[in-house]
């Protein structure tokens, strides 16, 4: 058996129950960090919480040398854990068919993700949001300001009045994540004084949610990792609410978008 187990979102008490019988009941225990990472936690304290020993995989791997995982699942119990949820990453779909091809049972413990947490946390409707796309480091596709491919997304989600989530780069690998503000300064480029909403550390007893023009988050500080933006569409009277209550977002801004 093969369980893919969702950590969640923050630190060692993020998983699930049922996610913590699984991994503390199976005979080895993988992990990935490269595709996200519980900031509030390191490696040696998820082993010590859960009094198992995790063998990290880095992309290589998971990707391309995955029969260590998939030997493993075949003489015993294995997880393969991941922080949030474990099949948002088409890499691991593409672990999960190799271990049907060869026979192996599977089963998936779900985690909290980002994209529920920024709903829940900006008190914007879930079924408002439109497509997500993620922001890259300039370095990362090789040009300057924001892709077209972003724009696109957030346009076409704007047409139809719908929320945009915009995931913001990770180098887990260099320790490197992209900040609110720096994610603010590429796309103000591109949509000046348009409202955003800042969304960190979700899954922390103390998460940051800070609601304004583009332009005017650039400046803000917004504390350590992991950093979303959310691009609001139009507003239901209780979404407009909850951006100035929840997020202190400027009244003038989230009238003019109310529907």
């Amino acid at each position: 058996m093969l369980t893919f187990v969702g950590l969640g979102l923050y630190d060692e008490r993020s998983i699930t129950v049922a996610g913590r019988e699984h991994l503390r009941a199976a005979d080895r225990a993988f992990a990935e960090f490269y595709t996200s990472k519980l900031v509030g936690t390191s490696v040696p304290d998820l082993e010590a919480h859960h009094g198992v020993d995790i063998e990290v995989r880095d992309r290589a791997g998971v990707e391309q040398d995955p029969d260590p995982i998939l030997d493993a699942a075949v003489d015993g119990d294995a997880v393969f854990l991941t922080a949030g949820d474990p099949m948002i990453s088409t890499t691991h779909v593409d672990l999960r068919l190799r271990a049907h091809d060869r026979g192996i049972d599977t089963r998936v413990v779900h985690g909290t993700t980002a994209q529920t947490a920024a709903s829940s946390l900006t008190g914007l409707q879930n079924y408002r949001f439109g497509k997500a796309t993620t922001l890259p480091f300039e370095r990362a596709h090789g040009g300057s300001g924001v892709p077209d491919s972003v724009v696109e997304t957030v346009d076409d989600n704007a047409d139809r009045g719908l929320h945009t989530l915009v995931y913001l780069d990770i180098k887990a690998a260099d320790d490197d994540y992209m900040t609110a503000d720096t994610a603010a300064d590429l796309l103000a480029a591109e949509y000046d004084d348009r409202l955003a909403v800042a969304v960190c550390q979700a899954g922390s007893a103390d998460p940051t949610v800070v609601a304004d023009a583009l332009d005017a988050l650039t400046d803000r500080e917004f504390g350590p990792p992991l950093h979303l933006l959310v691009l609001p569409g139009d507003l239901h009277l209780l979404e407009r609410d909850a951006l100035v209550e929840l997020a202190g977002a400027p009244e003038t801004l989230v009238a003019d978008r109310t529907l």
